[in-house]
């Protein structure tokens, strides 16, 4: 089952003699349960996939469907819900909410949606195999940058998202962290069948996902199976 259908996306910014073509014709499908890694050069237009696939902006040409929705064609109102309760973002900066502490950081997103019930089960699940029980009443400042990215990641997940959008996870990380969190996110995908799409420029945290798609100057350059599964 194909959860993300990319279809000859094109995203052009500016207008006149000097537009920027960010992405031109860009065309993938990602499978129910793959961890893929994006890679490319700074420039290549690999963030700016992630923020049209994320519904963070909006396509020149092309179309993407997430769960057989095209959300291109959705108002921006449909989009807001359908991105909270579709998509999780993990950025590079963790971007926690100071005043709240790890449980209540991740539950955020489903609090946010009036429309839905507080699985307060789940949460826990995902605290407890976060190895964050114990820091559940801590505040993020009270964190390592290890354990914020791991709040940040149970966040993501809460809402049982349909696509995990991770945009260099571990770019802040040293090494010893860069691994936990890497192991983390596989653990993420087997046990909450967890689609992944993961942006980075570590050639060797790229080789560890299932799938690997080269973008360069806004194309696809390469795809193909050269990680593990």
């Amino acid at each position: 089952m194909n959860i993300l259908e990319v279809s000859h996306l094109e995203k052009v910014y500016g207008t006149g003699k000097n537009p920027v073509h960010a992405l031109k014709g860009v065309s993938f499908t990602v499978r129910q349960g793959e961890f893929i890694a994006v890679v490319g050069t700074s420039g290549s237009g690999k963030s700016t996939l992630m923020n049209l696939i994320g519904g963070l902006d909006t396509p020149t040409k092309g179309s993407i469907r997430i769960r057989e929705h095209d959300i291109a064609a959705l108002t921006r109102k449909e989009l807001t819900i359908f991105r909270r309760r579709n998509i999780g973002f993990v950025f590079q900066n963790y971007s926690l909410m100071p005043v709240l502490n790890v449980y209540d950081n991740v539950a955020l997103p489903v609090t946010f949606d009036r429309g839905k019930h507080v699985d307060h089960e789940f949460i826990q699940e995902l605290i407890q195999e976060l190895g964050l029980w114990e820091k559940r009443k801590a505040y993020p400042s009270e964190l390592s940058g290890g354990q914020q990215q791991r709040v940040a990641l149970a966040r993501a997940l809460a809402n049982k998202p349909a696509l995990l959008l991770a945009d260099e996870p571990t770019g802040n990380l040293d090494s010893r962290t860069t691994a936990e969190v890497m192991g983390l996110l596989r653990m993420s995908k087997r046990k909450f069948h967890q689609t992944i799409l993961m942006v980075t420029h570590n050639e060797l945290i790229a080789q560890s996902c299932d799938r690997i798609i080269s973008i360069e100057d806004g194309q696809i350059r390469k795809e193909g199976g050269d990680g593990l599964d």
